[in-house]
C-alpha cells in the first residue's frame, strides 16, 4: 500500500475503506503525531497513511461480498433488512396464543403472547412481545417489552419498552433503553430515531 485518498472529487480506482480496521500498538504513535484535519479532527485515514510513510506493515484486503455504507438511519435500516433476508428460522422461545408465520427466529427466554410475529424478523432472549403485531424486517434486541403495539421495519435496542401506541411504527431506530407510551392520540404513523436512556411519551 502507497497512500489513501479521502473521499477523492476523481476517484483513482472503484474502491473504498468501509471502515474496518485492526491495529497494533503503533497507532497510538501515529495519533500523537498527526495534526488536526480542517474540521478539527485526527483521521484515521490520516493515522493509517503515518503508519504507511514510516515503512509499518499496513495491508488491505478486498472484500467480495455486499457492503452497505451505515452513516444515516435510513441506511442502517436498510442493512438490517438485507441481514434479515437470509436468516433461518428458529423458535426456542415462549409463543402462547400467537402467530408465527415466515422466517422468524425467537430466541430463548423470549415470550411471545397472543401477538402475530411475521418474518423476516428476530426476537432477541429476554424480550417479552404482548397483544402486539410485528411485522416484516424488524429487528427486537434483549430484554425490551412490547405491549398493544404494531412495529414494522424496524429496529428495537435493549431494553427499551413500547407499549400502547396506536399507529403502526414504522422505518424506525429506537436506542437502548428507551420508553415509549401512548396517551390519547389519533390514529396516524410515527417515525423514530430515538437515542439511547430516552423516555418518550405521545400526547394528543
Amino acid at each position: 500500500m502507497v497512500k489513501l485518498v479521502e473521499k477523492p472529487k476523481k476517484p483513482p480506482s472503484d474502491l473504498a475503506l468501509v471502515g474496518v480496521y485492526f491495529f497494533d500498538k503503533n497507532i497510538f504513535k501515529a495519533c500523537e503525531e498527526i495534526k488536526p484535519s480542517w474540521r478539527g479532527e485526527l483521521e484515521i485515514t490520516d493515522a493509517i497513511q503515518w503508519l504507511i510513510d514510516h515503512n509499518l506493515n499496513v495491508k488491505a484486503l478486498q472484500i467480495r461480498g455486499w457492503w452497505k455504507d451505515t452513516g444515516k438511519p435510513e441506511d442502517l435500516i436498510e442493512a438490517n433488512r438485507f441481514v434479515l433476508e437470509d436468516i433461518e428460522p428458529e423458535i426456542k422461545g415462549e409463543i402462547k396464543n400467537s402467530r408465527i408465520m415466515g422466517r422468524v427466529i425467537i430466541e430463548k427466554g423470549a415470550k411471545i403472547i397472543e401477538s402475530t410475529i411475521r418474518g423476516p424478523a428476530i426476537i432477541k432472549k429476554g424480550t417479552k412481545v404482548v397483544k402486539s403485531y410485528i411485522g416484516p424486517f424488524t429487528s427486537i434486541q434483549e430484554d425490551c417489552v412490547i405491549e398493544n403495539t404494531e412495529i414494522e421495519d424496524s429496529i428495537i435496542m435493549e431494553k427499551s419498552e413500547i407499549k400502547d401506541i396506536k399507529a403502526r411504527i414504522e422505518m424506525s431506530i429506537i436506542g437502548k433503553e428507551v420508553k415509549i407510551f401512548q396517551d390519547h392520540t389519533r390514529p396516524r404513523i410515527h417515525k423514530f430515531i430515538i437515542g439511547d436512556h430516552s423516555d418518550v411519551r405521545l400526547v394528543e
